[in-house]
């Protein structure tokens, strides 16, 4: 709230303005190449011009385009004309409508005690790749309809299968059978690295019965 004896002063000003969401707009104000091309990532174009080819996972080659936007991620690829890139949201909806799962569920998921990343899911399995920060764990608990195997790449884990403790080291591996009770820490000062294989008639993420959580999630009945 301004107060009556204060003083306040307006100054027009000329200036430019971009709306960095667009990808149009993220064309325009980056630099572009010989073929007037904007690349981010791994990339290689072959008579291709005019157009922002941008990866964020893996290679993306492109051949014989003009005025387009490629945008590859980890959770989907994105090709339309750069004239329709102002139109991209009517598309978004279009997907949310079809496929309601890839709008809400990504690859790699952030929790409190680090991320997990889905490298492949099949009919009775799932792989992952987990991160646990240093000092984290994860929830005690058991899994229904599945038994999970895990990997050590880097980092030292403690688990804690069936009131069993133990610590596994880079290149050691864990089999955590269906309905044990289990826990996944990361005592050391950098990040633990585990690769999980899931196993079982079941992989969805709602196949969780919690015991005890430092997090404040929710403790299943």
């Amino acid at each position: 709230m301004v107060k009556q004896d204060e003083k306040v002063a307006v100054v027009p000003v000329d200036m430019a303005w971009s709306d960095l969401g667009s990808w149009d707009s993220i064309y325009a104000r980056h630099e572009k190449d010989a073929n007037n091309n904007v690349t981010h990532g791994e990339v290689v174009s072959l008579d291709t011009q005019n157009s922002l080819i941008w990866t964020e996972t893996g290679l993306l080659a492109t051949l014989g385009l003009n005025n387009v936007v490629v945008i590859q991620t980890a959770d989907a690829t994105l090709v339309c004309d750069r004239s329709r890139a102002e139109d991209i949201k009517t598309l978004v909806a279009e997907v949310k409508a079809r496929k309601p799962a890839l709008t809400e569920i990504h690859q790699t998921v952030y929790r409190p005690w680090g991320s997990y990343t889905v490298l492949e899911e099949r009919a009775n399995f799932k792989i992952k790749r987990l991160v646990v920060n240093p000092g984290a764990k994860l929830s005690m608990q058991m899994h229904k309809h599945r038994s999970e195997h895990w990997v050590v790449v880097s980092g030292i884990a403690t688990i804690s299968n069936n009131e069993i403790e133990y610590t596994l080291q880079e290149n050691q591996s864990t089999y955590i059978p269906q309905t044990h009770r289990h826990r996944l820490a990361n005592n050391g000062t950098v990040p633990l690295s585990i690769i999980e294989v899931q196993c079982g008639e079941y992989v969805g993420e709602d196949d969780i019965v919690r015991f005890d959580d430092n997090y404040g999630r929710l403790i299943t009945k």
